[in-house]
């Protein structure tokens, strides 16, 4: 086995022992799970030594498993920095760059925002996960984390702000061509609406305080989604939606907001990524577009139909 391959089965050891499996090892490095194993028995066999336990149901260090782990890992972070110092020299951005994104970001406006990245930068290939839930950037082996959120950014972790990113009650034109529009927070109580997990009531603010309506719902999803704007847009009743779809050209002439003075929940969107002496350039580059792109004015505006 040469020195390379050498590094490479390290590298897939380091991810089987940080994901647990072969699987999560495979998918990480983009290769086929009977490869990945292929790499374990090689450096196993290159050692003399056993490294990993295994049985049908888990994987576990064996005594020389765990010092060669520690050492290994020590290893391959100092390559790592290597490569980003030398990476910095070279100023040109390459390798894959893993985004994890919620799905109702999987709009035409990501597409166009990858796609002028990818024109900069075209030795990047970017892998894009929409997740309806908070990613671990370092367990899951992504670099970087797109999230919508009034929290306080994560202990250890970099967030650089992008965006505001309010929350509006959506209708249809046809909708409210068909049913009326509503004038005040009372009048939801008589629209058909489209809630998210077990809401129950609209929650809106108003200058008098919190403003707490029941609603009528006809449908449900169990989480925010982009069929959620799909399904208003069918005009069967009204949602809350984040502001950034009203922008997207798919929706943005099937849309309109309304009782936008009574504003639900206020998040502002964030790129997260993980503190590094050494930030790659592919992710610097790509946060670096991701505020360009988030201050873009748009050729269109979302104004709250009458």
């Amino acid at each position: 086995m040469s020195a390379l391959d050498t590094l490479l089965s390290m590298k897939v050891f380091r991810q089987v022992v940080e994901s647990g499996t072969f699987v999560g090892a495979a998918e990480r490095l983009s290769l086929s799970t009977a490869m990945t194993s292929k790499h374990l028995m090689h450096l196993e066999k290159h050692l003399g030594a056993r490294l990993l336990n295994r049985s049908s149901r888990s994987l576990s260090l064996t005594e020389c498993g765990k010092l060669f782990f520690e050492r290994s890992k020590v290893i391959l972070e100092e390559v790592e920095e290597a490569e980003l110092v030398l990476g910095s020299v070279s100023g040109v951005p390459r390798g894959t760059l893993r985004v994890a994104a919620p799905s109702w970001g999987a709009t035409r406006l990501m597409v166009d925002l990858i796609a002028t990245y990818r024109q900069r930068y075209p030795e990047v290939v970017v892998d894009l996960s929409f997740e309806d839930r908070f990613v671990d950037l370092v367990e899951e082996g992504y670099d970087l984390a797109l999230r919508a959120t009034a929290d306080p950014p994560p202990a250890g972790l970099i967030a650089r702000p992008l965006r505001p990113m309010p929350f509006i009650i959506a209708a249809s034109k046809e909708y409210v061509k068909r049913c009326g529009v509503p004038q005040c927070p009372e009048d939801l109580a008589q629209h058909d609406s489209i809630m998210i997990g077990n809401g129950q009531s609209w929650h809106l603010a108003g200058p008098n305080g919190n403003i707490e309506v029941p609603a009528r719902v006809i449908l449900r999803f169990g989480s925010m989604t982009i069929a959620v704007a799909h399904a208003v847009c069918t005009d069967i009743g009204l949602a809350a939606l984040p502001r950034i779809i009203f922008e997207d050209p798919m929706f943005k002439d099937a849309l309109c907001p309304v009782l936008t003075k009574h504003p639900l929940r206020h998040l502002h969107q964030y790129a997260i990524y993980v503190s590094r002496r050494h930030l790659p350039l592919k992710i610097r580059t790509f946060v670096d577009h991701l505020i360009e792109y988030t201050h873009i004015p748009r050729p269109w505006d979302v104004a709250e139909i009458a």
